[in-house]
């Protein structure tokens, strides 16, 4: 073993199909569907379906998705934007006269049309075999019949309990006896569960139209909302191309914008001007080159990236090697470059499968309600949690990300994929809010610098420098952590895991599969 792999759990391995959850459930639903013959993406959508029910402060029916899809795991590779729009309404005059010169997250203005149901059917039409009645059943369960609270979700959950307890319907209906639940209650959400059943049933027009879009519309407007019943029927998913980088002779592939990909990119193009293998992989020179990289690459996230129509770069300029050269230039190893404090808006919350199937169907899926609890306003009737996610907005007028009616707020969740040649090696991402372009860099170098499998690359302590502090997990040396304030680093321990990872890593020749899971989250890696 490498003297710098950090105890945790061994990697799993199979020959036919694998899947990778935060939650042992949803892999085990994701496992059920593939043995049934279901595809990769069927077993996602089953199995996020799921954690939308038992993972509620990450993800839900009322969040966004996005993901990456490679059929037989070579070829074209199809990004699938399942983001949501701002209300047709919005408008930044709208709330510069109102006083409002940020998007409070816990208002009605967080909540962006909710894209997952749209993102699912349109992913099932594509590349699944079953439809929601099937997908949705072990979902519909849960909810009706009860899930077994896990302990990381306890950990949030209490977490939360302030902001949930001053929630629109989130008393009713996410504090069971007034208190958060804790590890091992059984928690029910009926009103959750019928409206899975309505959408098993009707499929995404059950979401978007008729009785649950009117009282989703309705509760929102009852709060202030600018949400009309033409906002929800006329969202769709978009159907793109993704966007990608060289990084030791793979191939990194990332959705383009509104999604945050990009930033991963081109931290990856930043830390491929420095031979990393130099230094130790838990070095204090190794974090202070991500660091630098991260404040670059988020510096220039902040500036530039958009919904595309709004961009006055373009993504192709970003990812020229040159691009951000006056900074990267002067990186040096003795001190901090002297950058703008930029202080991205939003550190959500957020899922991630990863699926691989028996024909090798490749399928990288996200998705999340944003914050923890997204907005804490559930529909009065339905049960659902809506995101927060048009947070990510700026009421500014003539930047690209700022509000406008129909707009896509920048976003956090950014699925991934390695290839080489043009076939799948490793589909992956590492969740967290703002952590994931820094959480996908780190679990890249672990592997492509440092050797490690996909589970040591997931176990190695992590760091995030973000609003101006070097956030470090405990597991980080404290003579790395005095090494980095020599150079200038603002430290801080992080409060709580720093986010989650999975991955699953493709051996065409020796034709398995192996799978790793974040220790940070609850889930688990399955194969048969």
């Amino acid at each position: 073993m490498r003297n710098f792999h950090f105890p945790g759990r061994s990697t799993v391995h199979a020959t036919n199909a694998m899947v990778a959850t935060s939650h042992p459930q949803a892999s085990l639903a994701a496992i059920e569907v593939l043995r049934e013959g279901g595809t990769a993406v069927d077993a996602a959508v089953a199995g996020s379906a799921v954690l939308g029910v038992i993972e509620p402060q990450s993800t839900g029916i009322g969040g966004d998705c996005f993901a990456l899809i490679q059929p037989r795991g070579e070829g074209k590779i199809i990004a699938y934007n399942g983001s949501g729009r701002a209300p047709k309404a919005a408008n930044a005059d709208w709330y510069l006269e109102r006083k409002i010169t940020s998007v409070p997250l816990t208002s009605a203005h967080a909540v962006s049309i909710p894209g997952v149901i749209d993102a699912f059917a349109t992913v099932l039409r594509d590349h699944g075999k079953f439809g929601f009645d099937r997908l949705l059943q072990p979902a519909i369960k849960a909810a009706e019949e009860g899930y077994v609270v896990a302990p990381r979700i306890a950990f949030d959950w209490k977490n939360q309990f302030e902001k949930l307890k001053n929630g629109t319907n989130t008393v009713r209906y996410l504090l069971p006896g007034g208190k958060p639940p804790v590890a091992g209650d059984v928690i029910r959400q009926a009103e959750l569960g019928k409206t899975l059943r309505a959408i098993a049933k009707d499929g995404r027009d059950g979401f978007y139209k008729g009785a649950i879009a009117e009282d989703m519309v309705e509760t929102l407007r009852g709060i202030g909302g600018l949400h009309t019943l033409d906002d929800f029927a006329a969202h769709t998913t978009e159907v793109t191309t993704p966007i990608g980088t060289m990084y030791k002779g793979y191939d990194v592939w990332q959705c383009p914008p509104n999604g945050p990909g990009v930033t991963a990119l081109l931290m990856l193009n930043i830390l491929s001007r420095f031979d990393l293998t130099k230094y130790a992989p838990v070095s204090v020179e190794r974090f202070h080159l991500e660091a630098e990289a991260a404040r670059i690459a988020y510096m220039n996230r902040e500036m530039h990236v958009a919904s595309p129509a709004h961009m006055k770069i373009n993504v192709a300029e970003m990812l020229e090697k040159g691009f951000a050269d006056e900074y990267i230039s002067k990186i040096r190893m003795d001190g901090m470059l002297d950058l703008p404090n930029v202080a991205p808006p939003m550190n959500p919350s957020t899922i991630y499968i990863t699926v691989v199937d028996k024909d090798r169907n490749v399928c990288s899926f996200i998705n999340s309600v944003a914050h923890s609890f997204g907005s804490a306003i559930v529909s009065n009737k339905t049960g659902v949690l809506f995101q927060n996610r048009a947070g990510g907005f700026r009421i500014q007028p003539g930047h690209p990300n700022c509000i406008e009616g129909g707009k896509r707020p920048l976003h956090t969740i950014m699925p991934g994929l390695l290839t080489k040649g043009g076939r799948s090696t490793m589909s992956f991402a590492v969740m967290g809010g703002q952590y994931q372009p820094t959480g996908q860099t780190h679990l890249l170098t672990n592997i492509l610098d440092y050797g490690c499998d996909v589970q040591e690359a997931i176990d190695m302590p992590r760091g995030l420098h973000y609003e101006g502090q070097y956030q470090l997990e405990d597991s980080v040396p404290a003579d790395i952590v005095e090494g980095l304030k020599k150079l200038g680093h603002k430290t801080t321990s992080v409060v709580g895991p720093l986010g989650g990872a999975q991955a699953i890593w493709i051996d065409w020749e020796k034709g398995t599969l192996t799978g790793g899971s974040d220790p940070r989250k609850d889930g688990c890696a399955l194969g048969y």
